[in-house]
């Protein structure tokens, strides 16, 4: 199947691999509760003159372990993995053949070819590639499997119950050894459940968080250098795990903090493996009883985070201007304009230096750097942060601007793959810098955009702005939104988004898409904390606020 089909059938049958894995649940069911029941009057011996006693009781046997397969395959089947749509339509298949070869059960073998012809047509829907072995079972399901097993039991003692226990010896072979029969049949599905069950109790517990060492850092680096999303460079910082796809093609950076396993933006590569990282993402949090997080993610993921249970509450709001239409020679820019003008005359000069030239004024940067974090009695924070490490500036370039033969303000550059996307990360200016540095630097380096060709600037996220246009009113929206209005004693969100608006930016709105309900709070937590560095970083003043989500804009703003 082409990827570019799935969002499309997803959306038209979204809910059509439950209502798919609800049917081979009851087919596994109806298999295993046949086995433990006697054959309806008359059957079997009409089914001895054309069948021998041995095939008779091989096909009860295997049509048990058939249901058993099935009850272990539904699950894959609401995960829309593509080898449990195979390996089901094949068992439907053959369980209705084996259900008349153990009884003549027509009735039952009917209902099997029923099932398997409603599978057929939804091959789309089962786009994962992923091993069966490594799915994390829910507490759900794991009770549906239980209840339907000690069912069947019930049924064998229920149906049987004229039969002594002593008499019901698994190893008589005979057309009219019902119970025996039921009695192998059972267990034998009992058996391959616990074999199932055994191997998961094998598997390792929680692995500590991998920090990616430089070999990491290297395999991502393609992937990163082939995005047209600035995003991707986060990655480069090393504070983060990497999560790759199965092919090698994309990747997706997370942190952990107590139960929450937190994604950071949008999976980086092409489409297809990015999609199918989500769900390997959502199993590797499952699989060790966390919660599964995507912090900042875009509309376009909706209908995946649903198909995974995830409810998205929104953030606030993107901020991408569009270089091709970017001037200053519109009414709305006379500020910016005049700000321009107005330190160019005193002497302020922008300047891109090349990754080869940072290096060599890194201890430049670091004065800068150190000086506003002084003057704002701040700390460097981590995640989604931005941070001063000269190991890592060194792997851009980055924008200065220059006074008095010196640096007084930097930013360093992310470029997107096909100059779709620039942007910046770290950006400080020296506390004595003039009003209106930060401007200068914001213009020149649009401009320069244009030039070059870039299509976007992307300014980063305005937190908790415009909740109400979020499609989910709920209690968080109305917090976020009085957080907006008078949490500027805290955090400048409104000036924040002011700042921002004076570029005529296109905003689109970003979610965080998590379990929600009452996990919500704590999720939120984790996310504050990772984000602070610690629980006291959070109230702490000492910590700053990262550049794409506010620090360098909102010092300007407040000039």
């Amino acid at each position: 199947m082409r990827l570019a089909e799935a969002p499309i059938v997803s959306q038209r049958f979204a809910a059509a691999p439950r209502l798919v894995a609800l049917l081979v649940f009851i087919a596994g069911a109806v298999l295993l509760f046949s086995g433990a029941v006697p054959a309806a009057s008359g059957r079997l011996e009409a089914l001895h003159r054309v069948l021998a006693l041995p095939y008779i009781e091989a096909s009860h046997f295997l049509a048990s372990l058939a249901g058993a397969t099935l009850l272990l395959l539904a699950h894959a089947l609401g995960r829309r993995l593509d080898a449990g749509w195979q390996l089901a339509l094949a068992l439907l298949a053959v369980g209705a053949l084996l259900s008349l070869l153990k009884g003549k059960d027509v009735e039952e073998a009917t209902l099997l070819g029923l099932a398997c012809l409603a599978l057929l047509p939804l091959r789309g829907q089962f786009y994962r590639r992923s091993s069966l072995l490594c799915e994390p079972f829910t507490r759900g399901w794991t009770a549906a499997i239980l209840t339907v097993l000690l069912a069947s039991y019930l049924l064998l003692f229920l149906t049987h119950e004229q039969t002594p226990i002593n008499q019901m010896a698994w190893w008589d072979f005979a057309l009219h050894a019902e119970a025996p029969r039921s009695q192998r049949a059972t267990v034998g599905a009992t058996a391959l459940i616990a074999i199932f069950a055994f191997y998961r109790l094998l598997r390792p517990v929680r692995p500590p968080l991998e920090i990616p060492d430089a070999a990491t850092l290297a395999r991502a680096r393609p992937i990163v250098e082939q995005s047209r999303a600035t995003n991707a460079n986060l990655a480069l910082r090393g504070d983060k795990a990497l999560l790759f796809s199965a092919s090698g093609d994309a990747f997706l950076m997370y942190g952990r903090r107590g139960r929450s396993w937190i994604a950071l933006g949008e999976p980086i590569g092409p489409e297809q493996s990015a999609r199918e990282l989500i769900w390997q993402f959502h199993a590797l949090s499952d699989r060790f009883d966390g919660w599964c997080v995507l912090f900042e993610v875009g509309e376009k993921w909706r209908s995946q985070c649903a198909e995974l249970g995830l409810a998205l509450t929104p953030l606030g709001e993107e901020a991408r201007v569009p270089l091709p239409e970017f001037t200053l020679d519109k009414p709305g820019s006379k500020k910016l304009r005049e700000a321009r003008s107005r330190l160019t005359r005193r002497g302020c000069r922008f300047r891109i230096l090349s990754r080869e030239e940072v290096p060599a004024v890194l201890p430049a940067l670091k004065a800068v750097s150190d000086a506003w974090l002084a003057a704002k009695n701040v700390a460097e924070k981590g995640f989604s942060n931005a941070s001063f490490d000269s190991h890592y500036l060194s792997q851009f370039p980055v924008a200065v601007i220059e006074a008095d033969g010196g640096i007084i303000a930097f930013a360093n550059l992310w470029l997107g793959a096909g100059r779709e996307e620039l942007s910046i990360d770290l950006m400080r200016h020296l506390p004595t810098a003039a009003n209106g540095t930060m401007d200068l630097l914001f213009c020149e380096l649009m401009l320069w955009g244009r030039r070059e060709g870039y299509q976007w600037f992307n300014l980063g996220m305005a937190p908790l702005s415009n909740l109400k246009a979020g499609s989910q009113r709920d209690l968080w929206s109305h917090v976020g939104t009085f957080v907006y209005r008078h949490g500027e004693h805290f955090y400048n969100f409104e000036g924040l988004r002011r700042y921002k608006q004076k570029f005529d930016p296109v905003w689109r709105p970003l979610y965080l898409a998590s379990p929600g309900g009452l996990a919500l709070p704590a999720i939120m937590l984790d996310i504050t904390a990772l984000m602070a560095g610690s629980l006291s970083g959070i109230v702490s003043r000492h910590g700053s606020a990262p550049a794409r989500n506010g620090a360098g804009p909102t010092a300007a703003g407040r000039e």
